[in-house]
């Protein structure tokens, strides 16, 4: 504490002394952010199983399988990732209206069963790095392609996996553009969602602490998941070609 004058100038807080644990259990009382957790949990999961899932094949697919066209539907499929999603974020919406998804989790999770453009060139570009001749010996010991695929290819590629799984992990957990859109019932909000009304709430007002606590605790999964796979998501950006 140092006095200038007739004011006193106090020092930066950097921790509060003792730490405020009480504000987490505050936030848990408040809102339901254990209903919130599990909806997103449900959704990421199954966005990354269908993310990990179709990139591998669609890579696979594009990086050793011979047909007709291959490299201009590859073309064409690349040109997708100059298209902003808020260009199809109408159409989109009709054709999941028409289907009468909305309020429901389909939306949020089977276009991913459908490919995404960045995984599938990601994983693509990690395929063709595999030497051929291991292909070649599983064809010599009477493998098929889909046992190539799953027996020799797959394992080699776990850390291109890894990393689709994580970005694929991040970009749903975070995700409130398309939850906000689609989900109409406070039951079924994310955590992203939640966090949002929660800071809204005429329970909470203007208490910072709790809205700090409760963004705490909707970024803890993804810092968690990061640090612990984040070896393998080196890995796969490096074995990928696409390092600076």
């Amino acid at each position: 504490l140092k006095r200038a004058g007739d004011v006193y100038l106090y020092p930066p807080v950097w921790l509060p002394n003792p730490p405020q644990w009480s504000n987490y259990a505050e936030v848990l009382a408040v809102a339901d952010f254990g209903r919130y957790f599990l909806n997103s949990t449900l959704v990421s999961g199954l966005t990354v199983a269908g993310s990990v899932l179709s990139g591998a094949m669609a890579g696979y697919s594009f990086a050793r399988l011979r047909s007709p066209g291959r490299n201009l539907i590859f073309v064409i499929l690349l040109s997708a990732l100059m298209l902003p999603d808020t260009v199809t974020i109408v159409p989109r919406f009709v054709v999941f209206q028409r289907l009468g998804w909305l309020n429901t989790y389909f939306p949020l999770i089977v276009p991913a069963f459908f490919g995404n453009a960045f995984y599938i060139f990601l994983l693509r570009q990690f395929f063709m790095t595999i030497p051929p001749e291991l292909e070649d010996a599983g064809r010599i010991d009477g493998a098929s392609s889909l046992q190539i695929f799953v027996r020799i290819m797959l394992p080699l590629a776990t850390p291109a996996l890894m990393t689709v799984a994580i970005f694929s992990f991040i970009f749903s957990w975070n995700d409130f553009f398309h939850p906000l859109i689609y989900l109409n019932s406070s039951d079924m909000y994310t955590v992203a969602l939640g966090v949002a009304n929660f800071q809204g709430s005429s329970r909470v007002g203007p208490q910072m602490q709790l809205l700090m606590g409760a963004s705490f605790l909707a970024s803890l999964p993804v810092l968690v998941v990061f640090f612990l796979a984040q070896r393998f998501f080196i890995r796969g950006i490096v074995f990928t070609g696409i390092k600076g």
